[in-house]
């Protein structure tokens, strides 16, 4: 047990203070995410592409590649980016200061050398300044402790969406991290179709988004913004009429017009006695404000408590 007690549950880290390595770090997702989205099948709403909490840090799971598999794993504790196939090869990227160019040409050189030929649109995306991974020398920061810390957020946050996720019966995502926005996200669907996404994400395509957005739902998640420490957030689309002058909890949540979410931040849940009741509350909530104002079926959609069985 004393190796579990060292680590703080819901540990700080204020926005501010790990800019320079939150941006290196979002452009090394961003590479490793599209490996993924290159050899993965297409799922809808784009879920063959984000990234998922391990035990170590983050990794896209087994990805196929010519009746084999490949895993990439960004190892928050041993700070590696560890690259593996199903043969047993194996190459490991020390994750220390460096540009996005040598950290793109690494990945590349391993890949190389397990046998691996993929392609991708070498650039990021859904930020304002795409600068081409190659040629990216801008960004090169990484601090192991801001890294290791803000994985533990996401252990946090992701422990708490997938019990919220589980109290679903409908069609709702995995727990997944998009690297493209750097959020850790679950989303429901009604189940009804949604009318076309506006698009307008910087340097990505609007029919990504109208993929995305294809069918009505509520999403909530986690991302290092919005707040001081990072922000819990809740949103609908298509947003419904009086969603968002809806009544939520806990009391320091509320709905920002400038982004058409509502948010907790995360210092609050750090703080408060009960930080998984209090994610839950704003979860809970935030779902019952879009569920009720769009009219979902909402005896059929949710789980109804049954002996032996709590979420």
């Amino acid at each position: 047990m004393d190796a579990f007690a060292q680590h703080e549950d819901w540990p700080a880290l204020r926005v501010d203070d790990w800019t320079d390595t939150r941006e290196t770090l979002h452009m090394w997702t961003q590479i490793v995410g599209k490996i993924r989205l290159a050899l993965a099948p297409m799922v809808n709403h784009w879920w063959q592409v984000p990234l998922y909490v391990s035990a170590r840090g983050l990794t896209t799971s087994a990805m196929p590649y010519h009746g084999e598999v490949l895993d990439i794993e960004f190892d928050f504790v041993d700070h590696r980016l560890q690259l593996r196939t199903g043969t047993g090869g194996r190459r490991a990227i020390e994750l220390r200061p460096r540009t996005v160019a040598a950290f793109y040409a690494e990945v590349r050189g391993a890949l190389t050398a397990l046998g691996v030929d993929v392609e991708i649109l070498a650039r990021p995306v859904e930020v304002e300044r795409a600068i081409p991974f190659a040629e990216d020398t801008e960004h090169a920061t990484y601090d192991p402790a801001h890294a290791h810390t803000f994985w533990r957020q996401l252990v946090a946050a992701d422990r708490v969406l997938n019990r919220f996720r589980a109290r679903f019966v409908g069609k709702t995502s995995p727990v997944h991290f998009f690297w493209g926005a750097m959020d850790l996200a679950c989303t429901r669907f009604s189940g009804r179709t949604a009318p076309p996404h506006p698009g307008g994400a910087p340097n990505c395509a609007d029919w990504v988004m109208i993929e995305g957005y294809s069918h009505e739902l509520a999403s909530a998640g986690f991302w290092p913004g919005g707040s001081a420490e990072g922000s819990f957030y809740a949103y609908a689309y298509p947003e419904p009429v009086g969603y968002s002058d809806a009544v939520v909890r806990p009391g320091a949540a509320h709905y920002d017009h400038g982004i058409h979410e509502f948010l907790l931040p995360y210092e609050t849940v750090r703080t408060s006695g009960e930080p998984e009741a209090t994610v839950l509350e704003f979860l809970q909530t935030t779902y019952e404000a879009a569920a009720d104002a769009a009219d979902w079926d909402r005896e059929h959609l949710e789980i109804r408590p049954v002996h032996g069985r709590s979420g």
